[in-house]
């Protein structure tokens, strides 16, 4: 593996997915890369967007095993992870194991669901395993998560706290399609596209779980000189001193961006890290960690804005390819 060929299978996988996700690239090169750097994405937008369409495709192209938990507010943890169970034939408790034992978990409107259940997937997502009566099993390897969330509707929902929040490698906002996408979009439906049955596109099995796991462990061999890691923590340290923000980003924020730079990098066919890999991801990684003062909100202040005058003061180091 090196950097020429992961470009190749990244923008192989990204333009599989685009067929079935009219345009929406932007938003699947960011969930990949989240992918390659064994992170966890939270993707919020209005019902309708694709998001659902996102994640199915994607488990298909890169051959990866999928389950769905649709999240409701009478969710158990049990109901995520499993649980042991008595079984009378062999008189004896048997494991029985939840939709959590997957490669790819789709964790459909997760802010549906309480507090209690919401936590079941803290341990998984952090340590990707599951601890259930005393006794810890791994989870399949390549193991990730994609929750979605709608940010309109707030009746009958549950805000993740932040420390949930903070297993998210990156949080990714979708917006409604453009006039000529939407266009294009009922002229596939024209066409007999159905979004339930995605084997009648035709689909292209593009990597496989060796091939992903292989992407995922060449990111450490991308370089990343002292300037960028001086430059990473600046801007995160920047997050916990600005004049608007009541809590900064933590070290895991510092982390996160680090990776997703390299994956970054190495997606556009590079061996070493730019600054603007990560200026690319800035936002997506530190918006849904940052908690803003009252006062800024009132004033229709946002994350991404903090976000922005971050990088615009912030020292851009010089760097030798």
């Amino acid at each position: 593996m090196n950097a020429q060929l992961f470009s190749q299978g990244f923008q192989a996988a990204v333009a599989e997915v685009s067929r079935a996700l009219v345009g929406q690239r932007e938003i699947v090169e960011q969930v990949l890369i989240a992918v390659l750097a064994r992170g966890h994405v939270l993707i919020e937008g209005v019902p309708g967007l694709g998001k659902t369409l996102l994640v199915r495709t994607l488990a298909h192209v890169l051959g990866a095993s999928f389950r769905r938990i649709q999240f409701t507010p009478d969710l158990m943890p049990t109901d995520v992870t499993g649980g042991n169970i008595f079984d009378a034939k062999r008189g004896e408790f048997v494991f029985n194991a939840g939709p959590v034992f997957t490669q790819l978990l789709l964790a459909d409107e997760i802010n549906r669901a309480p507090a209690k259940t919401q936590s079941s997937l803290l341990e998984a997502m952090q340590d990707r395993s599951v601890t259930a009566d005393g006794v810890t099993r791994p989870l399949p390897e390549p193991f990730f998560v994609i929750a979605t969330q709608n940010p309109i509707e707030s009746q009958g929902t549950y805000p993740l706290p932040e420390a949930q929040l903070d297993r998210f490698l990156m949080k990714l906002n979708v917006t409604h399609p453009t006039r000529e996408v939407e266009e294009q979009v009922l002229a596939n439906y024209l066409s007999g596209f159905d979004p339930s049955r995605l084997e009648l596109l035709g689909l292209r099995r593009v990597l496989d779980v060796p091939a992903l796991t292989e992407m995922q462990s060449f990111l450490g061999s991308v370089r990343v000189e002292r300037g960028i890691l001086s430059y990473i923590t600046d801007v995160v340290a920047r997050t916990r001193a600005h004049p608007s923000v009541y809590l900064g980003a933590s070290p895991r924020a510092s982390i996160s961006l680090l990776q997703s730079a390299r994956a970054r990098a190495a997606s556009e066919g590079r061996d070493f890290v730019i600054p603007d890999d990560v200026k690319a991801f800035a936002a997506a990684v530190l918006r849904h960690r940052l908690i803003l003062h009252p006062d800024a909100e009132l004033e229709n202040i946002t994350a991404d804005n903090c976000i922005d005058s971050i990088l615009r003061e912030a020292k851009v180091p010089q760097t030798a390819a």
